[in-house]
């Protein structure tokens, strides 16, 4: 049977019998069925039923270009023709991957000119933890091994990546974190001190890593790791005083500062990268989604002059490395997915022009009876459900109301996510203001219908 003659039932069936699919509960989703997506175009999805869906999620944070630029299949196309395959080992290299780290050079901060490719995020925040403690090793000072991170933080679900991550759930699966990796609270204002002050608040969250760094010994810690926003964690936005209190403390204690830029590189908070917008100056940078916006898996670590100085000039052979690090046909369409980026100014747009229009009008959400907090910065934001507004009170079970309001969203025809009784959005750079407009009306008729189904008045 050919794919077209499959019907929705067949593919169900067959993804039941042999697809595991990500974070999924599989006796949850083989009684429902996949969702079946068959074809995208701009910020659309269709599944197998003829539905068309908004998609305000840009696949997994990553389609920051849009679905169905066909220069991406064509340089795909070109390459595998030319180069389908070579490897980056073995003192060997090919011109999409020089080429590719040249463009990277140009748009990333302007102390970091290096690049490690990876295969994923994962991939790349595995290189990280390998990268920071042979620096330090490097330097003479081989104990400075352990790693902060922070509480509900997402780094990735490798064994490394998912020790940096936050997540209990994902550590209690896998016997995680590994040693030498700590937590610390999360900038989390409306989750954990809605009254108090937000700058007040900011510093005090970013404080929490002093006092970590003092119970194990500056001389112990290698470095900090954090998203410029946690965005699997809920869009957890820091309040402003968070990140100069932070980059004030890795100064004064010799720790590397890790920006987390997976998710908030390549124009998700409407500048280049998340650090721009934070004025930050990441000693290493994790890269991948919207590297190539998704339409090949790539990813990996940009370094900084400082770093890469030590590891080039003081090292021997950095013994790490990935088969398809930097592989032609990827490199070839993310070279082209920045150029397009950059020569059709779609971060600039969207940071000048529909990221405003978008939090103006998400914002509006603020004000149904179902919302306690709408936040967002430049492409991405979140609402946050709640039980009553005045008084203050979460769900007993957030998740079970959050799984519902996303199922209805799916159902109104959009993409949204529920992170527990969070719902956020990342949509693609190059949504219209009509798509705005169309997301805000899917939005608040879903979260109506949500509300109704609990009992809301």
């Amino acid at each position: 049977m050919s794919q077209s003659q499959r019907s929705t039932a067949d593919w169900q069936r067959l993804d039941a019998a042999h697809h595991l699919h990500p974070f999924t509960d599989y006796g949850e989703l083989n009684t429902k069925g996949s969702r079946i997506i068959t074809r995208a175009e701009g910020c659309y999805l269709w599944d197998s039923d003829g539905n068309q869906i908004l998609d305000g999620m840009a696949g997994l944070w990553c389609v920051n270009i849009g679905y169905g630029r066909k220069e991406l299949a064509e340089v795909a196309y070109r390459q595998m023709q030319e180069l389908p395959y070579y490897n980056n080992f073995f003192q060997c290299s090919h011109p999409p991957a020089i080429e590719l780290s040249r463009l990277l050079s140009e748009v990333t901060p302007k102390h970091m000119n290096h690049v490690f490719f990876t295969g994923s995020g994962s991939d790349s925040n595995d290189t990280i933890l390998r990268m920071v403690r042979y620096y330090w090793k490097l330097l003479g000072k081989p104990y400075k091994k352990v790693v902060i991170s922070r509480e509900n933080a997402y780094h990735g679900s490798t064994v490394a990546g998912a020790s940096l991550s936050g997540m209990k759930a994902m550590h209690a699966q896998g016997d995680l974190p590994i040693p030498g990796i700590e937590h610390i609270e999360q900038p989390y204002h409306f989750g954990r001190a809605p009254d108090m002050d937000p700058a007040e608040f900011g510093r005090q969250a970013a404080q929490a890593l002093e006092r970590k760094i003092d119970e194990i010994g500056e001389c112990n810690v290698a470095a900090f790791i954090a998203e410029p926003i946690q965005g699997a964690g809920g869009v957890i936005i820091p309040p402003d005083s968070y990140w100069p209190e932070i980059k004030r403390i890795c100064a004064e204690r010799d720790i590397l500062l890790i920006v987390d830029e997976v998710i908030t590189g390549f124009g998700r908070l409407g500048t280049w990268f998340g650090s721009q917008y934070y004025d930050l100056q990441p000693d290493l940078m994790p890269i991948a989604k919207g590297l190539s916006s998704g339409y090949m898996p790539i990813g990996g670590v940009m370094v900084s002059d400082r770093v890469a100085k030590v590891v080039i000039e003081e090292g021997g052979e950095f013994f790490h490395g990935y088969t398809y690090s930097g592989h032609p046909v990827a490199a070839a369409v993310a070279a082209e997915n920045i150029r397009i980026m950059r020569d059709e100014g779609i971060i600039e747009r969207a940071g000048a022009e529909i990221a405003p229009y978008l939090q103006a009008r998400w914002r509006e959400l603020g004000e149904h009876p179902l919302v306690g907090e709408a936040r967002g910065v430049g492409m991405v934001a979140a609402l946050e459900l709640v039980k009553s507004k005045q008084p203050l009170e979460r769900f007993e079970e957030p998740g079970k109301v959050g799984s519902l309001c996303r199922d209805l969203s799916v159902k109104n025809g959009l993409v949204m996510r529920a992170v527990g009784g969070t719902m956020i959005i990342s949509p693609p750079l190059v949504l219209s203001r009509e798509q705005v407009d169309e997301l805000i009306d899917k939005a608040r008729r879903t979260l109506d219908e949500t509300h109704k189904a609990i009992g809301g008045a």
